[in-house]
């Protein structure tokens, strides 16, 4: 039998039979408590099932949960007269997400098959990114992100909070960000900004979900918006050759300084880079922001800086990483950043092509060099906002077409020449929002590319298979539209309730 398992354990063994679940099932919890809360909603909302949570001794056809002290992501799972989970709080929290693709229904009864599985994931960064910048989103919608991310095992929650848009999180420091920067969003949609218990909020339930947040600061480009708020740290709009050709294909209107930009162009802004007043501001927004993130990691953006002499770039890029290592955090920037002499243990974030340019992959060689990692986001591969064909109804297409086949055949230790496998730290899935409106739109461009995506960041290389992930994907249809979530459905896949 196939079971619908996304991303497929490192190894399951199949036995003949299964447990039956009923209303007399009880999850014995140990001292999981959370685990077992997260067990029995996923139950409840798969089955109508509302089973009982216990410390009392487990018994025959009991869902066990044992709580190990390790601190990773390994879980085991047997299943035979009772189901018993073991592991750390977050391999716990994975084995609920695969004991929940196990369930499965004959007629009025809901049964678990008789396995075996041991399981921990090949990339300790295994993240996703929405971008609340371009489309701002509130805290419900960005809880309702995690609980979909979450279940395919993604452990990083990478926020987009500012660009040329809107400015996303208020800072005591600088309270003008959010009272001019944060009013609207791309093509004049509403905007809005999270307040620091907002963010708090979003921490904890991230948490919860056992996702850390990567908060992302984008510079010294992609910042109009800070002009709205503080004009003297700002140079001049730059209006590059492919700003202006896209403003004319696209009926968009140019950057004015102290306006509100509308348009999806790139490349026109960039802070005063040698200004010491850009720095005092830095330095107070990313103090702040490093006292509310508990993560290990500040992003600093440094993409399609086109508006900053690469100089001047560089030049900022080794200050702003040095900055954010002299706050305790260790920073994140896209690929770019490795033209400069990073800070020592950056990571970077690579968003070129899967056959990149000599340039590209010097870039992101330079992170490994500089005792750092890169984690990969090919964008035409990764970029989950890229349309899955030319008449999909939502999304963009100036990386690729990206199908289903393609966002799961790819491998991330191969894309760039001469990096070490070892360097590669992980898989990132970005999802930008130029034409995302709301939280369908998000479904329709996640689902089911994510679960490509969660499998090429969990699954050893020797293991994946897309003809079995073809067979395996189909069975998840039942499990999302339980859960009330939406998303694209590919003819090419046999889907399933």
């Amino acid at each position: 039998m196939v079971f619908p398992l996304v991303p497929l354990p490192v190894s399951v063994v199949e036995s003949s039979g299964s447990l039956p679940i009923t209303a007399s099932t009880r999850i014995a919890a140990g001292q999981a408590d959370a685990a077992a809360s997260v067990l029995a909603a996923l139950i409840a909302e798969r089955t109508g099932l509302h089973l009982e949570i216990t410390v009392d001794p487990p018994q025959s056809g009991d869902i066990v949960l044992e709580l190990s002290d390790a601190d990773d992501e390994h879980y085991a799972l047997r299943i035979n007269d009772s189901a018993r989970i073991s592991g750390s709080p977050a391999g716990l929290f994975y084995a609920v997400q695969t004991l929940r693709q196990l369930l499965t229904a004959e007629g009025d009864t809901w049964l678990l098959p008789r396995i075996e599985i041991d399981d921990a994931p090949r990339f300790d960064y295994r993240s996703v990114m929405l971008d609340v910048a371009r489309t701002f989103f509130d805290v419900d919608t960005i809880k309702s992100f995690i609980d979909r991310a979450s279940s395919l095992k993604f452990n990083r929650l990478h926020l987009h909070l500012t660009d040329d848009q809107g400015w996303r999180l208020h800072f005591d420091s600088r309270p003008l960000l959010t009272m001019r920067g944060a009013t609207t969003s791309a093509l004049g949609r509403p905007g809005g900004f999270y307040t620091k218990d907002d963010f708090r909020e979003i921490v904890r339930y991230a948490a919860a979900h056992h996702m850390t947040v990567v908060p992302e600061i984008d510079l010294p480009g992609h910042t109009h918006a800070i002009g709205l708020a503080y004009p003297e740290i700002m140079e001049s709009p730059v209006m590059n050759d492919a700003l202006l050709a896209q403003s004319r294909e696209l009926d968009q209107p140019l950057p004015v300084a102290g306006e509100p930009y509308l348009g999806w162009g790139v490349g026109h802004s960039s802070v005063k880079i040698h200004d010491e007043s850009t720095w005092q501001f830095l330095r107070d927004i990313l103090t702040e922001l490093a006292e509310i993130a508990p993560g290990p990691y500040l992003h600093v953006g440094g993409d399609e800086a086109l508006g900053t002499a690469p100089a001047d770039f560089d030049a900022f890029i080794e200050r702003v990483t040095a900055l954010t290592r002299e706050l305790g955090k260790t920073p994140v920037a896209w690929h770019e950043a490795g033209s400069a002499q990073v800070a020592e243990g950056t990571i970077g974030q690579f968003w070129g092509s899967i056959n990149p340019s000599e340039a590209h992959a010097a870039e992101a060689r330079r992170f490994a060099e500089r005792g750092g990692s890169v984690v990969m986001s090919p964008s035409d591969v990764a970029y989950l906002d890229q349309k899955y064909d030319a008449d999909f109804a939502v999304g963009l297409d100036w990386a690729a077409l990206i199908n289903l086949e393609t966002a799961y055949n790819w491998e991330p230790t191969q894309v760039i020449p001469g990096l070490a496998p070892e360097a590669v730290r992980g898989v990132g899935a970005p999802l930008w929002t130029e034409t995302v409106t709301s939280l369908e739109d998000v479904d329709q461009l996640f689902f089911p590319r994510a679960a490509a995506l969660a499998e090429v960041a969990w699954t050893p290389p020797q293991e994946r298979d897309w003809t079995s992930f073809q067979a395996r994907i189909g069975g998840l249809g039942g499990v999302w539209d339980a859960a009330g979530w939406g998303g694209h459905r590919p003819a090419e896949i046999v889907w399933s309730n």
